[in-house]
């Protein structure tokens, strides 16, 4: 779609978050003519922004006004389940996705990224070697999406010879229909997010698989063959439209002769294109104490992936990869304090994502761990803890939960607030050992989202080291 067909069109927003203001001005800025609506409250910033925009909006709920368009935009916080949707659903109103709805009008080569564990720190891993080739190439780089800037707010800026690195959530593509990524990166697929998808996982990971549903000729497809759910996936149905690269660690994962690969060998990143294999980048050149653990090997094999199939040289990307120290909030050193030392790890929402922290850290450590709980299983770590966690701080909605998961396998502690947890956890820890905060919940309980869980986590560490 190109801006010209949605001149004077009537388009409903729904939610006045991030990405819905974010589309509410891509919508004016084509000459379209936005409404949105908000269930909720919608903050004083963002009603003089709208105004601003002259754009019309309502909040405490959605009126029929929000029938009277075209189409409509859906924020990605909205579940499909919302009463509005499905009136919508009913009345066969066309409803898609921000990421959608920003598709339309770019022009920029897009690498969409998702899965369940590691999307940000591979987003940004990829985002730093394109950023790197680009100052080479004369081609910027955006960071958009999920990892904090709306797609829709950058995408008018982006040329025909930049690239949109742009991190994918489940959320955001439940309404995805034409959106194509040139290169499309699957890294996992683990339960998260049961709560939205009813408990079942294959509905979860079929929203997933929407990112490459529109590919075919020219595009590329990058996944997780060490993953039980992409290898059936992707192997039920063969040959497929588009290009496919399979990256893993495990024997086998390198497939036959014919398969483009990228995996490790001979303590090396290796890719085989078309046949010919190709060393990048020893292991031991990039791996450090911030960037460590199988989990963040997987996230470079498909930053490596994703960089080869953009055509970037591999010295390039080993250049990248030898200044990258990890993420904020993912398995970040906070500092030490009592003897002890502290690891920022609220990126962690979810099961699979702390059983990745605890693999990484030293045993005898402490763990505070909860949050919002989104259909957690927590048995499947009972092994682990055990062998790993000398004690548990529980906080957050799901710290009664927490406590009776873990109850006779390691001592367990419930704290009211995280100023308590990290007064209690170093109390609790042996000198030397670490204190690991890895929630495996969402945010949302006690929290504006995980970064400011993070920074409040960093901040009382700080106080800490200063007593």
């Amino acid at each position: 779609m190109n801006p010209e067909a949605l001149h004077g069109k009537s388009v409903s927003v729904l939610g006045a978050g991030k990405s819905g203001l974010a589309a509410a001005e891509l919508l004016v800025k084509v000459g379209a003519r936005p409404f949105v609506s908000e269930y909720g409250a919608i903050g004083q910033e963002a009603q003089e922004f709208l105004l601003t925009l002259g754009v019309p909006f309502e909040q405490g709920g959605h009126s029929g006004r929000v029938h009277e368009a075209e189409f409509c935009i859906v924020s990605p916080g909205i579940p499909q389940t919302a009463p509005v949707l499905q009136e919508m659903d009913a009345g066969y109103l066309p409803v898609f996705s921000e990421i959608e709805l920003a598709s339309w009008f770019c022009r920029a080569r897009i690498i969409g990224i998702t899965g369940t564990d590691g999307k940000t720190t591979t987003a940004t891993l990829i985002h730093r070697i394109c950023e790197v080739d680009g100052l080479r190439c004369g081609y910027r780089a955006f960071s958009v999406g999920n990892i904090g800037v709306p797609f829709s707010s950058k995408v008018l800026e982006m040329g025909p010879k930049d690239i949109a690195v742009l991190e994918l959530s489940s959320y955001q593509l439940e309404r995805c229909y034409s959106f194509r990524p040139d290169i499309a990166v699957l890294t996992n697929i683990t339960p998260d997010h049961m709560d939205r998808y009813g408990g079942d996982i294959n509905e979860y990971a079929r929203t997933k698989f929407r990112i490459h549903e529109a590919q075919g000729d020219g595009e590329t497809l990058i996944y997780n063959y060490d993953d039980p759910m992409l290898r059936a996936h992707f192997d039920r149905q063969k040959p497929w439209p588009f290009r496919v690269v399979r990256f893993g660690l495990k024997s086998g994962s390198l497939g036959d002769g014919s398969t483009d690969f990228v995996s490790i060998a001979d303590g090396a990143i290796v890719t085989r294109t078309g046949g010919v294999q190709e060393e990048v980048i020893r292991v031991e050149e990039f791996m450090k104490p911030s960037f460590r653990g199988d989990h963040n090997l997987y996230n470079a094999l498909a930053s490596v992936a994703a960089g080869r199939s953009a055509g970037i040289p591999a010295e390039v990307i080993a250049v990248s990869l030898e200044q990258f120290n990890g993420v904020e909030h993912r398995q970040e050193f906070a500092g030490s304090a009592c003897g002890l030392d502290w690891i920022n790890d609220s990126k962690a929402t979810n099961v699979n994502a702390m059983r990745q922290a605890l693999q990484a850290t030293p045993g005898g450590m402490v763990l505070i761990a909860g949050g919002r709980d989104k259909g957690n299983d927590y048995s499947v770590l009972v092994d682990l803890v055990r062998e790993k966690v000398a004690c548990i701080i529980a906080i957050g909605e799901s710290r009664q939960k927490i406590v009776d998961a873990f109850r006779g396998i390691v001592t367990v502690q419930p704290a009211e607030s995280l100023r308590e947890a990290v007064t209690l956890a170093a109390r609790a820890g042996s000198p030397g050992s670490s204190v690991l905060f890895s929630p495996a919940c969402s945010s949302f309980d006690m929290f504006s989202n995980f970064e400011d869980r993070g920074l409040q986590f960093k901040q009382l560490v700080r106080e800490l080291a200063l007593c």
